[in-house]
């Protein structure tokens, strides 16, 4: 039934058409694309359609005073402005002010480019960076600058790192990239809270909002300030294409950058469609697509929006046709996610408490909501398919490649077009969740086990990602035509996941995927473990952890194994415990306000496997590689191996696996920690 419906004609058509509207959060053209995503979903067969608005702090550019980029001479007098060709690119949640600085080219600006230059004899600190666009968001580029004590940071495209086939269309040279600086996702002028006009909170701001100003800059304008730089001829990896014969390292000549974006609370709002199920109506699968989009967005976010529709219309269909989900399915278009996932990040952080049905806010997220699938970044190519995911997904994703055809390799499923690239296909498909999409803030924030496909170019960037050139044409053009078809793969790939979400009556998420996760973590950590083992320390509480927590999900799939199917409150039971997995990987020890990413496996800080590896690397602090990667995690240069934060690191990490083991394991009765 549901591929029966499903309409590729219309997809096409719904894409090109929310391309041409004007959809920057807070404007009016948005207002009145939410008007007509609002006006279409109550048309259908959804048992709720509703919207909320959020009073969030964006930041724009002032017309009055736009950014600049101005030459500093010998004697520090601040000379002739470099062309911005288009003032409105620029960093939403930039430092604001002017700084002045010597110029230093830094690659992507990683934290091991940043290392390497120092090994090249040329020091970040007191100068501006001028990196690359891509291999790191632009939040953590400007993190990375600023913790080595550089003064601003200035991005570019460089065509090296796009499609060198002359046939396939490129980056306009006097284009700059839109990316927002915000470490972390949400509105960061209200980190932990949400954000309600005439909501009084403690006048708190993110601390991955930056403290250095931040600008982007077209390759023409990068190529210029090349041709200045001095100094060592940069590594071979690190030359690129633009017009100049050699990238060079630095320092250049003088910048002054002045940087006067405006914070300004604008009014945001999420649109909710709602088939409510018919014997789990209170568990959820939620599909989402970010509606905004600084200039045209056809890969941005038309796509997604375009899916997210014709699923919305598909799906009343079949109800229309009989079709009645066992659980709800739960439809939403999400605004300001261009700065960082604001609107789907606002609605997590709201208590339901003080709303009446059906504003439906999910309180205990994780005891309402089954699953989280993202629409965002759908269609970035056609040659290879990703599947950004929470392990719990991964047996579930396979056995659903292997129901869709491949859009671009006739007669093939998508499982088969991936295995004969490479046999092991979750090392071909399989990718953690990134910061900058909505799936990553269900998932480290309210513990949801969250997804998002992506179909890409292979080996290369898709270019106008974030530009003014994100047209329909060009993303038309780029998959040569195929555009219809790749678009209607992903939703196929989405709809087949929400009838086995919504319709099993045992849910599919593998529960014991952790334990090989945890695995290979502790693989990591046992190359220190002679280092801890001379200090008396040990590893063992992980170890024991872990194996509560194998044992508890072996317990659970035997007692599934051998229980009816048609006891729906046995198989009620189950789910609840499978769907609390997720959840019990958010450390409970940290606070949501100070710390909103608490998952220990995709979170950042103290409370994280990774937190814990980072500190354990400063017991070999003459490794050059290891110190890369502490630097990287914000550990302070300089900062000796503690043990008293250790074994408090170590207690934490533990109890937080036991409690997950714990979850598993369902009745009190049924716990042995035996610590």
């Amino acid at each position: 039934m549901f591929l029966r419906l499903l309409g590729e004609e219309r997809l096409e058509e719904t894409i090109r058409q929310i391309s041409l509207r004007e959809r920057m959060a807070g404007s009016a053209g948005m207002a009145a694309l939410a008007q007509d995503i609002l006006a279409l979903m109550s048309r259908q067969k959804l048992d709720h359609v509703w919207t909320d608005t959020h009073y969030v702090g964006l930041q724009f550019p002032d017309p009055a005073h736009p950014n600049a980029l101005h030459w500093v001479d010998e004697d520090g007098t601040v000379g002739e402005q470099l062309p911005l060709e288009d003032p409105n690119a620029y960093c939403p949640y930039s430092a604001t002010g002017n700084v002045t600085g010597k110029l230093v080219y830094a690659h992507y600006g990683r934290p091991e480019d940043l290392q390497d230059l120092r090994a090249l004899g040329v020091e970040p600190a007191g100068c501006l960076l001028l990196v690359r666009v891509g291999g790191t968001s632009f939040a953590q580029k400007v993190a990375t600058a600023q913790h080595a004590g550089a003064l601003g940071v200035l991005l570019y495209p460089d065509p090296a790192d796009f499609s060198q086939d002359p046939h396939n269309p490129g980056l306009s040279s006097q284009q700059a990239v839109f990316g927002h600086v915000h470490l972390g996702t949400g509105d960061p002028y209200t980190p932990g809270f949400p954000s309600f006009n005439q909501t009084q909170f403690p006048p708190v701001a993110s601390s991955g909002l930056p403290s250095i100003p931040a600008q982007p800059i077209s390759s023409d304008i990068a190529s210029h300030l090349l041709r200045t730089l001095k100094g060592p001829v940069a590594p071979q990896e690190w030359q690129g294409h633009l017009s100049t014969s050699l990238y060079r390292l630095g320092p250049g000549p003088g910048l002054h950058l002045a940087v006067n974006n405006q914070r300004t609370s604008t009014p945001i709002s999420n649109i909710f469609g709602c088939i409510e199920g018919f014997a789990e109506p209170d568990h959820y699968v939620v599909i989402g697509a970010q509606r905004d989009a600084w200039g045209p967005g056809a890969a941005k976010s038309s796509v997604g929006t375009a899916i997210l529709l014709e699923l919305v219309q598909t799906f009343s269909s079949m109800v229309s046709n009989g079709f009645r989900p066992r659980r709800s399915l739960l439809f939403i278009s999400w605004d300001g996610g261009d700065f960082g996932s604001v609107g789907s990040t606002e609605w997590l952080e709201v208590p339901s408490p003080h709303f009446p049905h059906p504003q439906g806010y999910l309180s205990l997220l994780h005891l309402k909501a089954v699953v989280y699938v993202s629409l965002d970044n759908a269609v970035l190519g056609d040659d290879k398919f990703h599947a950004k995911t929470s392990p719990l997904l991964i047996n579930l994703i396979e056995n659903i490649l292997k129901q869709v055809d491949s859009p671009n390799h006739s007669g093939q499923t998508l499982y088969e077009q991936v295995v004969s690239t490479n046999p092991r296909w979750e090392a071909e498909v399989i990718r953690p969740l990134p910061m900058d999409s909505s799936a990553y803030s269900f998932t480290a924030f309210a513990g949801v086990p969250a997804v998002e496909f992506s179909f890409l170019e292979d080996d290369q960037e898709y270019p106008f990602l974030h530009t003014k050139e994100d047209t329909y044409e060009n993303l038309h053009r780029l998959l040569r035509g195929r555009l219809p078809a790749v678009a209607q793969a992903v939703a196929q790939l989405t709809g087949q996941l929400l009838i086995r979400l919504s319709h099993d009556h045992l849910l599919p998420l593998d529960f014991g995927r952790y334990g090989d996760v945890v695995l290979r973590h502790i693989g990591n950590l046992n190359e220190y473990s002679g280092d801890l083992k001379a200090r008396g320390l040990t590893l063992q509480w992980v170890y024991s952890a872990r194996g509560d927590y194998i044992r508890a999900a072996e317990k659970l799939r035997k007692e599934i194994y051998s229980s009816e199917e048609s006891d729906e409150r046995l198989m009620r039971m189950y789910n609840v415990r499978i769907m609390r997995v997720e959840f019990y990987f958010l450390s409970q020890y940290v606070s949501p306000a100070d710390s909103p990413f608490r998952h220990i496996f995709l979170g950042h800080g103290d409370h994280t496997l990774d937190g814990l590896l980072d500190h354990l690397r400063l017991l070999r602090p003459n490794d050059g590689s290891r110190a890369s990667k502490a630097s990287s995690s914000g550990l302070v240069p300089g900062l000796s191996f503690q043990e008293s934060r250790f074994r408090r690191q170590l207690a934490l990490l533990t109890w937080t696996l036991q409690g997950a083991a714990n979850a598993l394991s369902g009745d009190v009765w049924n716990i042995d920690n035996n610590f």
